[in-house]
């Protein structure tokens, strides 16, 4: 009886491993990725890095958050998941900011999806700086601290570099996801027929997209 449990565990194991392959095969550039060229240069060493480029003020970008933090949760360990917030124009700077401050000042657990929520659901302006030192004191954050940071040469910096990723990268709009360097996928490359995000298959497009990334390490 062990021995017939054995060969019924390769059998599924099998099975499991040619439905994930078939997944992964069914990928289309052009229709579910588009391919970076040139590939850009990863600064997450081995593992396998995936950039969100987002801004606050996207209502996709909201709609996407329920499933990504879902995906999250189960990201492949070698996964390292970054943020970046995209600069297409100079009025999306104080969101980029803003979010720069939270993630310096370590809040980003407590006030991400806060400020979505306050853009999207409680419909608060945070169009200036101001706006968004008062948004911050009313979630327990010292206001000086707050804009100390938002000020500072550093946030600066990483404002710029963010400007810079979005025009290499080529970020046609947000949401939209970065594997590895090498590929650019976005929810609304996977619309339903009734025009909404297939978030599922998104996500197997993601999944698949590692897995490839992962595949051209190995082979390096």
């Amino acid at each position: 009886m062990q021995v017939i449990r054995f060969f019924r565990h390769i059998l599924l194991a099998i099975g499991l491993s040619l439905c994930f392959a078939a997944a992964h095969a069914q990928l289309t550039a052009g229709k579910d990725y588009t391919p970076v060229k040139p590939p850009q240069p990863t600064e997450s060493g081995n593992k396998i890095e995936v950039l969100e480029f987002f801004w606050y003020g996207c209502p996709h970008c909201n709609n996407l958050q329920p499933a990504l933090e879902s995906w999250l949760k189960q990201k492949p360990a070698d996964v390292e998941f970054k943020r970046i917030p995209a600069v297409f124009q100079d009025s999306w700077i104080p969101l980029t900011k803003a979010y720069y401050t939270i993630e310096t000042m370590g809040l980003v657990d407590k006030l991400h999806q806060e400020m979505f929520a306050a853009l999207h659901r409680q419909r608060v302006q945070l169009r200036d700086a101001n706006a968004i030192f008062d948004w911050a004191a009313t979630k327990g954050v010292d206001r000086k601290k707050f804009a100390d940071v938002y000020n500072s040469f550093g946030i600066n910096g990483r404002t710029q570099r963010s400007i810079e990723l979005t025009k290499k990268f080529d970020i046609p709009g947000t949401p939209a996801l970065i594997i590895d360097g090498q590929f650019l996928t976005a929810p609304s490359m996977t619309l339903k027929a009734d025009r909404s995000v297939d978030y599922d298959r998104f996500f197997k497009v993601v999944d698949g997209l590692i897995a490839e990334a992962r595949k051209n390490k190995g082979s390096k």
